[in-house]
């Protein structure tokens, strides 16, 4: 009995000498992994690479036992693999528009939850730090659920040389906010972002306040904390309320109860993953009759569905207007290399912004 028990230790010893080793060697190669997440602004946690890989792993364990052991051994590998690139995450600069506190600011936190957040004043500044090399990476509002697109960002992309490498969407929920001891009836004007007050205009308007207009809600909830003053309110968060000293004296103001806001990850290089499974493109085309039929017309040609077509106008040029378009699919495969040279043949201007995952959550 006593040589069977040697004879089991030996092995393990042996077992986790081996396994010392190779625990070394997966360790560098997630340091491999952030560098390339950091580089091209994906988050951390990929969850559909984990599942492919629980799922690819456990087919190697035929004992049904062990296997369901072996599931919690290797979510816990990955977990460990994840708390190591977020203490390597400490040094990523990621800029967001508006103060500590702004939807941005919780989205960006969400999105890098160990990474450096960098407020900027606007979203250009934001935007510029990247280009600059002061940030990794911006993390920047482009669409919302009630009062559209946010055409600032839009503009942006389609100017400049950044990629978006992610979208992710924040539920909002917008609160009146005032200082400590005053009460609904006591405010009598309101402040915050315009598309904030938009979306609580119906509210706005039953209760008869004055609006004034802030850069975002943070900014809005700062005013009102400084003002000190019990009629004077503002429209944001909660975790913005807690920021800075503020009650909440009504929840859930916005009209639509479905209020999300779509925020994208810009940075220097376009990702090429399997998870980020759509795309963006955007272009002009010549002012031509039928040439935006025409490029629609290519697009479903080789299969792709689109998922979202806007247009914005172009800044020095009146009354014409550039597209911007999400599709279903990467470009980069056969058939979407083909539609590309095909576009470029019809468009001015054609520019494969990014790539992402659709119905990102955050």
């Amino acid at each position: 009995m006593e040589n069977k028990l040697e004879e089991a230790r030996k092995i393990i010893n042996e077992v986790d000498s081996q396994m010392a080793g190779l625990f070394v060697k997966r360790m560098r190669a997630a340091e491999l992994v952030f560098e390339h997440k950091k580089a091209y602004g994906l988050p951390i946690l990929d969850q559909s690479r984990e599942n492919a890989l629980i799922e690819k792993n456990t087919s190697l364990i035929e004992d049904e036992v062990l296997k369901g052991y072996y599931i919690d051994y290797i979510k816990n590998l990955m977990a460990i693999s994840r708390a190591y690139q977020y203490r390597m995450q400490n040094g990523l600069n990621v800029a967001y528009s508006g103060v500590e506190g702004a939807f941005a600011h919780i989205a960006a936190g969400r999105i890098f939850p160990e990474s450096n957040r960098v407020s900027c004043r606007d979203f250009k500044a934001a935007y510029d730090s990247v280009v600059n090399g002061e940030c990794d990476v911006a993390v920047l509002p482009i669409e919302n659920s009630y009062a559209g697109e946010v055409g600032q960002t839009m503009d942006l992309i389609f100017s400049g040389g950044l990629f978006i490498n992610g979208i992710y969407e924040l539920e909002i929920h917008q609160n009146l906010l005032g200082v400590p001891g005053s009460t609904v009836d006591d405010i009598r004007k309101v402040t915050s972002h315009s598309q904030a007050l938009s979306q609580c205009h119906d509210y706005i308007t039953l209760k008869g306040y004055d609006t004034e207009e802030a850069n975002n809600t943070a900014v809005a909830a700062k005013m009102v904390a400084e003002a000190n003053d019990k009629t004077f309110g503002a429209i944001a968060s909660l975790e913005t309320a807690e920021l800075y000293g503020l009650k909440v004296l009504e929840a859930n103001i916005n009209k639509s109860g479905e209020n999300t806001t779509r925020f994208a990850v810009l940075s220097k290089v376009r990702a090429n993953s399997p998870s980020l499974s759509n795309s963006v493109l955007m272009f002009t085309v010549k002012n031509e009759a039928g040439s935006l039929a025409n490029a629609i017309s290519i697009i479903g040609k080789y299969g792709y569905n689109m998922t979202a077509l806007r247009s914005r106008p172009l800044k020095k040029h009146s009354w014409q207007y550039y597209f911007y378009i999400e599709i279903d699919g990467s470009t980069d495969t056969a058939e979407g290399k083909k539609m590309i040279e095909e576009l470029n043949k019809l468009c001015d201007k054609l520019k494969v912004a990014g790539t992402f995952a659709p119905h990102t959550e955050i």
